[in-house]
């Protein structure tokens, strides 16, 4: 039911939104859908003529659908978006009309080479845990975790992963002493009373391609709530002295007040140095437990 009413407000947007095609040229309309049949927004489409020359870009609105005006000819759309295969489909643009495409159903890309199961730490040296949050709500201020420890228990299959995190809270350091120590204090952190910033997944789901959903439990200020940190697996590698790495990369967005931290209770009170919302970005990588990690 929820499909077909869906279906229904994307005929009624694109006869919403079709024009007359301007004299001397044609036009085509095409339609995204996701592995399930949904509508896909935000892919990106090319348009390529004979020659293989891109004549234009754009990408699919909120009901999956692209349309363009171009010159009669013969073209090419290369349909692609991140995690997912890539689709080809070829068109004759005819003067005077609009083409109707079949829709496009795009697959989700394999993963790549996953690391080999077993346990593996995380390597502080060539690991950061970095954070961005609004100042008053102005500029940006950013900043970092120092200190920090971590390992991951890689299944048999990905999906059946661990990971746990735990972050130093006091080794928060954003560029100014004085901000520091006020986000250490009761205001904020309190690292006196919760002297650790823990995060644990059991829950690894493939997004497509190289992007992976990281879903777990954070531990902040006393409070546990879940969260899903997007992920992109970014490989295996070997380092300097011959030590298998693997790395990742992902960021994920905490609200305060879901951490007790009473943004409008700190606002009356004159306190705003960070906003309600803070960015987390974390460029991580692990060797296997059993190896040293060379700096």
């Amino acid at each position: 039911m929820a499909f077909a009413f869906l279906l229904r407000r994307r005929d009624r947007a694109l006869r919403g939104t079709q024009r007359p095609v301007p004299r001397g040229a044609g036009a085509v309309d095409l339609t995204v859908h996701d592995p399930v049949g949904l509508p896909m927004t935000g892919a990106e489409i090319a348009v390529r003529d004979r020659e293989g020359q891109e004549v234009m870009r754009g990408q699919s609105d909120p009901h999956g659908m692209f349309g363009a005006t171009l010159m009669p000819g013969e073209y090419q759309l290369v349909i692609t978006s991140d995690g997912f295969q890539p689709q080809r489909v070829r068109c004759q643009v005819i003067e005077g009309e609009r083409t109707p495409l079949r829709p496009v159903a795009l697959d989700l890309a394999p993963a790549p080479p996953t690391p080999a199961a077993g346990h593996w730490r995380i390597d502080p040296d060539h690991t950061s845990i970095r954070f961005s949050a609004r100042h008053i709500g102005m500029a940006e201020i950013h900043g970092r975790f120092n200190r920090f420890e971590g390992a991951l228990w890689i299944g048999e299959r990905m999906a059946d992963s661990r990971v746990e995190v735990s972050i130093d809270a006091a080794s928060i350091d954003s560029g100014v002493k004085m901000r520091d120590e006020h986000l250490r204090s009761k205001d904020f952190l309190n690292v006196a009373a919760y002297p650790a910033i823990q995060f644990v997944s059991e829950r690894f789901v493939h997004k497509g391609g190289s992007r992976w959903s990281v879903q777990g439990v954070l531990h902040l200020h006393g409070v546990s709530r879940s969260v899903q940190l997007d992920t992109r697996y970014m490989g295996l590698g070997t380092g300097m002295f011959g030590e298998t790495r693997t790395a990742c990369t992902a960021t994920t967005e905490l609200h305060r007040q879901d951490f007790t931290l009473d943004y409008h209770k700190l606002l009356s009170r004159g306190i705003a140095a960070i906003g309600a919302t803070m960015r987390i970005e974390m460029d991580i990588q692990a060797v296997p437990a059993g190896e040293s990690a060379a700096r």
